[in-house]
């Protein structure tokens, strides 16, 4: 197949210049605001950062930390989760949600996904459950919450507590309800490509339970109070005062650009449509009464990895996410009895990938995506 002529319009998997650009003065200005302050840790700009949040996400108490990562392990501190303990986590994943429970001495506990909506589910989860059984850790995974409610009903007959990993997942809701506030403790991350991004790393753990919310800041500082004081060993998961006047510049776009990946998410299916692409493309599903953020537009297609190749030679970035599932990571082998336990994880990682969903995408861009797509298919045909 000819490559296109150089002058061809190209689409990158996420522009971060396009969205910098109308707000770099007022980031600048947030820069120096810090700078002049000279005070970088926690402290006011922190405080009113984490207010700004809380309100935003319909929670008591939202608890900045230094990254999603530092989220997962201070709300799983804060649950008691350490040796001896088994949490429940999904197989496909960004690896700190395993992780985080790993370095605590716990037992990831597996469990595949649903193969429409790519979430652990109620079910998995009931069926995993043993007495060691402390925590589970549930991913509203490239945007999509998954169905709390089923889950809660599991969880809560077992009296077990649901950390919700929403890194990917800021300003989802089911039921009407934000992801972040609907389990125990919510995680946030604000990695650059999130839908709030930090210049860097940063993350947050939301909590409607005062006690939860005084254990995790305690955690956040060494587990110190009052100072040079130590009733429990945390960590440095502070976040940085600089991260802080980012995401405050930052979050009162939050909507418009979650609004932006919508529109973007449903011009994509109407171009499937036109094009006649449906029967070779799986498009992300918004199931009734959910609303999906779309930090990531996942599809799955035939030939993958011919398909990533020949969007490539027309300019167009794509992502895999996730090419190798936890249970069939080196570091997890020894806690995987079958690797044919989890049928359609193995197969996301074979057949998905990720197209570009920004909120700075143009029509033009789109098309050029979708209409790529579609000469694959007819050149396969």
């Amino acid at each position: 197949m000819a490559r296109p002529p150089a002058a061809a319009i190209t689409v990158p998997l996420l522009d971060l210049h396009a969205q910098y650009a109308p707000l770099r003065d007022d980031l600048l200005a947030a820069l120096t605001r810090v700078a002049d302050s000279q005070q970088y840790i926690l402290g006011a700009e922190v405080e009113a950062c984490e207010r700004d949040l809380a309100a935003r996400l319909d929670v008591a108490h939202a608890i900045g930390v230094s990254s999603g990562t530092d989220a997962l392990l201070a709300a799983l501190m804060a649950l008691g989760v350490g040796p001896g303990a088994e949490v429940i986590t999904p197989t496909y994943s960004f690896f700190a949600t395993a992780g985080s429970v790993a370095r605590l001495g716990a037992t990831p506990v597996f469990v595949d996904m649903d193969p429409v909506t790519f979430n652990i589910t109620a079910e998995a989860i009931a069926r995993a459950i043993t007495p060691r059984t402390r925590a589970v850790v549930v991913v509203h995974l490239f945007g999509l919450a998954v169905d709390m409610p089923a889950i809660r009903a599991v969880t809560d007959r077992a009296g077990i507590p649901v950390v919700e990993d929403a890194a990917q997942a800021i300003g989802a809701r089911v039921g009407g309800r934000q992801v972040g506030s609907l389990g125990a403790v919510g995680c946030f991350s604000f990695f650059p490509s999130k839908n709030l991004g930090a210049f860097g790393d940063g993350g947050l753990v939301t909590t409607n339970d005062d006690a939860l919310a005084h254990e995790v800041r305690l955690l956040r500082n060494h587990g110190m109070e009052p100072r040079y004081h130590h009733a429990r060993i945390g960590g440095n998961f502070r976040l940085d005062a600089i991260q802080a006047a980012v995401l405050r510049v930052k979050a009162p776009h939050l909507q418009a650009w979650t609004d932006a990946r919508r529109r973007n998410a449903d011009r994509y299916r109407a171009l499937a449509d036109d094009l006649d692409l449906t029967p070779h493309v799986v498009l992300p599903v918004e199931p009734e009464g959910y609303r999906h953020i779309y930090n990531q537009f996942v599809v799955r297609v035939a030939d993958r990895d011919a398909l990533r190749a020949f969007l490539a030679d027309r300019g167009i970035g794509t992502e895999i996410y996730y090419p190798v599932p936890f249970h069939r990571q080196a570091c997890f082998r020894d806690l995987v009895i079958d690797d044919a336990a989890y049928p359609e994880a193995d197969r996301a990682a074979a057949t998905t990938m990720a197209l570009p969903i920004y909120g700075e995408l143009t029509a033009a861009q789109q098309q050029h995506v979708m209409t790529s797509i579609a000469a694959f298919v007819a050149a396969r045909s």
